[in-house]
């Protein structure tokens, strides 16, 4: 069973037909869209401020998502995916991004839509990620526009296969 607990009161909203791994930990103010995925070994700790999910987020094994106390909550758009490891911060990701393996987002980074953050990336506290970027290096700098192969190819495909596998998972 996944350990979501509830803390100072706020229990997570995670919708039916989600998938989240039995080993997966989600505790506190945290809120889901449809049709999400949390892996084996992920945390979402909602206990310090809110976290806040729309739909078709994946957030894969060993990811963390977290905030800063009464100052950076976390909130994730839609059709995003949390790579394997990567770090989420009190920041804020909007839709159809991809946050790449090992990858760490600081408090107060915005990464706009249609944008790609590297594995291994780290982006520092009040970066601004434009629409359509290749973040990537450490500390992330943009390498490189992002193509229309590449939302289809890598952002859109990988959101949709999490949905697809998360299906393999449910009972």
């Amino acid at each position: 069973m996944p350990i979501i607990k509830t803390v100072n009161g706020k229990h997570p909203q995670i919708p039916a037909g989600t998938f989240v791994a039995e080993n997966a930990t989600i505790l506190g103010d945290v809120e889901m869209g449809s049709e999400c995925s949390i892996w084996y070994n992920a945390v979402i700790r909602g206990d310090v401020h809110f976290i806040k999910m729309g739909d078709k987020v994946n957030v894969q094994d060993g990811a963390v998502i977290h905030a800063t106390y009464q100052k950076s909550p976390t909130t994730i758009g839609n059709n995003v995916s949390i790579g394997h490891n990567a770090i989420v911060h009190g920041c804020t990701i909007h839709d159809n991004v991809l946050v790449g393996m090992g990858s760490i987002i600081m408090d107060d980074c915005i990464v706009e839509s249609n944008s790609i953050i590297a594995a291994g990336a780290v982006v520092t506290k009040n970066t601004h990620v434009k629409s359509g970027s290749i973040y990537a290096g450490v500390p992330a700098k943009k390498v490189k526009d992002i193509s229309q192969e590449l939302i289809s190819g890598e952002i859109d495909r990988i959101a949709n296969n999490y949905v697809k596998y998360s299906s393999w998972f449910k009972e």
